[in-house]
């Protein structure tokens, strides 16, 4: 296991880049913790799979280098690096036993043969592959084939980080809901540091302590699950992560608050003053799970705190109603439990919609502000 640092890193694939879109990889410095779960989360042609190919060696950086523990290994191959990298598609040797496949990196380092099978049943256990250890891999499905890639990423104790590609992609859903468990589970008992790209945010927020949110070749913002969905640093984040994503809504500052669709809202202080100066496009975001919805003409207290909208749609989604309103030019989601104001509302119906300060948040350029 090591800790993986990433010094001014960058890629391009043509020389001499100057501009951000010149980048495949744009600029970053970062450090994952030896031990750690991390997932690159991102949609298709963000560069995820290109930064953990830069990790593994598959693909050197045009800039910036890679250090494990302290050394740099940015111009060591795949082979020095002491990884192990589960792909997208299952790995395996399909002439060999699930045994033997298991067993091939540690008999290819020269490990002793009671060593070799006692971690090939440790491993085969946690995957739940015991019972086809005899078996002909060939003859296998896809879900136990790539169940057997996992396991030979995961046989070796001493390697420096495994590597995943998506690796549940070809997973059946059901079975790609334990598999992510397990893992889970695994990398508590291990303790190996584990890096997984993803597209899928259930996948990276249910298996990673940390996860690194990319778009274009940018990572823009790396946290635990709940600061990213409470505290998104980017309206990419608040929008990508959360099912629906963040409402962000454009505005302008006004006296004593912002403007948002016509209709004045009241900020805090702290908000005004960090909004002050501010040069470029300014977005207020706040999630559907926060957003209140109350009768109209009514606010009750905070009622500054509110705005002005009509209903467009109500679905009852059994543990909550989710309502989609008009707020002038722009949508607006709520996931609402207490449905006073919405419960037999009319298509075109007026309400108010409160967006409660503690949990409104302001960017600048798309970017937070305090």
């Amino acid at each position: 296991m090591a800790r993986i640092e990433l010094v001014d890193l960058a890629h391009a694939y043509k020389p001499n880049p100057t501009a951000p879109a010149d980048y495949a990889l744009r600029p970053m410095s970062m450090a994952w913790h030896d031990g750690g779960a991390y997932a690159l989360l991102g949609p298709s042609g963000c560069g995820k799979t290109t930064l953990l190919n830069i990790i593994s060696g598959l693909v050197k950086p045009s800039h910036g280098k890679v250090l494990f523990d302290g050394k740099d290994v940015t111009q060591l191959p795949t082979e020095a690096r002491n990884i192990a990298q589960v792909f997208q598609f299952p790995v395996i040797y399909d002439t060999m036993t699930v045994h033997d496949n298991l067993a091939f990196p540690l008999r290819n380092r020269g490990w002793k043969e009671s060593e070799v099978k006692k971690r090939v049943q440790q491993v085969a256990q946690m995957l739940e592959l015991t019972g086809d250890l005899k078996l002909r891999a060939s003859g296998l499905s896809v879900d136990a084939k790539q169940k057997i890639s996992l396991g030979r990423g995961l046989v070796r104790p001493d390697v420096a980080a495994v590597l995943f590609d998506e690796p549940l992609t070809v997973i059946d859903p059901h079975l790609k809901w334990l598999l992510r468990r397990k893992l889970k589970e695994i990398h508590h008992e291990l303790k190996l540091s584990l890096i997984y790209v993803t597209h899928d945010q259930v996948e990276a927020l249910t298996f990673a302590d940390q996860v690194v949110v990319m778009t274009q070749g940018e990572v823009v913002q790396t946290g635990s699950a709940q600061a990213l969905f409470e505290e998104p640093e980017h309206t990419f984040v608040g929008y990508f992560i959360g099912n629906p994503g963040m409402n962000l809504l454009g505005c302008t500052l006004d006296d004593g608050g912002v403007r948002v669709a016509g209709q004045l809202l009241a900020v805090s202080a702290a908000a005004r003053a960090a909004l002050s100066g501010a040069q470029g496009k300014i977005t207020l975001g706040v999630r559907p799970e926060f957003v209140e919805c109350v009768k109209a003409g009514e606010g009750g207290e905070g009622g500054d705190h509110c705005l002005d909208a009509t209903v467009t749609a109500v679905r009852n989604m059994g543990t909550h109603y989710l309502a989609e309103f008009q707020l002038g030019g722009a949508k607006v989601a709520a996931k609402l439990r207490a449905i006073d104001a919405v419960a037999g509302a009319q298509l075109g119906q007026s309400v108010r919609l409160r967006f409660p300060p503690q949990r409104t948040l302001f960017y600048v350029n798309d970017k937070r502000v305090a």
